[in-house]
């Protein structure tokens, strides 16, 4: 076996999901997951502290991506039209692989309450780093907050449509779709 394998990251996330799909997330074990992708224990542990984190791969980078999309908004951009900019930003990151998990994805976090849980915290992660990318253009706590609520929202509606079988717009579409489809809403609450 390889000492460096470049594709090991997702690699160990399709194994995981794989065996969670197969035998529940609670009976499969780490070096289960590792045997699957064909790596070593000790590869899976350079990429994840256990084995609920392979379920939350590339939430950092999300993040950065929507937070770096806000900050590169134009000077003049309004808050919801800067946080439309980090959709579009982490939405062009994106790839088929991220598309084929989705759907498997949240079958394994709907069979596990402390799944479900982390899904929820990476989603506050992902409002936090929206927020913080506002704040740093100078928008007030409140409208940074509720516009950053609103950039998950639509994100997270977006990918559940950008996975359907059925689906063949582009994930940033869906996204800029979801989150004028909230403005209007948010304008309907008086």
């Amino acid at each position: 076996m390889p000492r460096w394998e470049p594709d090991a990251r997702e690699r160990l996330v399709a194994a995981a999901l794989q065996l969670f799909s197969e035998q529940g997330y609670d009976n499969t074990a780490v070096a289960e997951i590792a045997e699957r992708a064909g790596l070593t224990r000790s590869t899976f542990f350079r990429h994840f502290p256990d084995k609920r984190e392979v379920l939350a791969a590339g939430q950092e980078i999300l993040s950065r991506l929507f937070a770096d999309g806000i900050s590169a908004a134009s000077a003049d951009a309004t808050p919801l039209t800067a946080v439309a900019a980090g959709l579009e930003r982490a939405a062009g990151a994106m790839t088929l692989f991220n598309r084929e998990l989705g759907p498997r994805l949240h079958a394994v976090i709907a069979t596990s309450t402390e799944l479900q849980e982390r899904d929820a915290l990476k989603q506050v992660g992902l409002a936090a780093a929206m927020t913080g990318a506002l704040r740093a253009r100078g928008v007030p706590d409140l409208v940074a907050t509720l516009a950053a609520e609103l950039g998950v929202l639509a994100f997270k509606e977006a990918y559940a449509a950008w996975v359907a079988a059925d689906n063949q717009q582009e994930l940033g579409d869906l996204a800029r779709t979801a989150l004028d489809r909230l403005r209007t809403t948010v304008t309907e609450l008086g």
